[in-house]
């Protein structure tokens, strides 16, 4: 009997569109940034009931972006109670705002890249 649990179509489906349809701070950081980065780095990755922005699962870091509605209180606590539950599963959470991503692109990166190589120096998985 297998371990994998089979993921939901419509779960599918909507991780296949929204790989399609990424923000623009989503494209900014796949294509200048993930695409050639020397780990391997997923984009809108199912994790249980939820897809992740871009997910390093050598490192066990989810990078997220957040968008103006992330800010408006439901959808705090709804992150804030997908963030607890994705932390439960042993992954590392990194939030950034899109204002970040295109503001500060550089920090942003040197954030993540520091993050993921301390990450996989204490997973033992360098």
């Amino acid at each position: 009997m297998s371990d994998r649990i089979e993921i939901p179509g419509y779960l599918k489906t909507f991780s296949k569109q929204m790989r399609k349809n990424m923000t623009k701070e989503e494209r900014h950081l796949w294509f200048d940034f993930f695409r050639s980065y020397p780990v391997r780095v997923k984009r809108q990755v199912i994790i249980g009931k939820y897809i992740v922005d871009f997910c390093c699962e050598r490192a066990q870091v989810i990078i997220e972006l957040d968008g103006g509605q992330h800010y408006e209180e439901e959808n705090r606590k709804n992150d804030a109670g997908r963030t607890r539950h994705l932390e439960r599963l042993g992954f590392l959470v990194l939030r950034y705002s899109n204002l970040d991503v295109m503001r500060n692109f550089s920090g942003v990166t040197e954030n993540i890249d520091q993050v993921i190589r301390k990450r996989m120096q204490e997973l033992r998985t360098v």
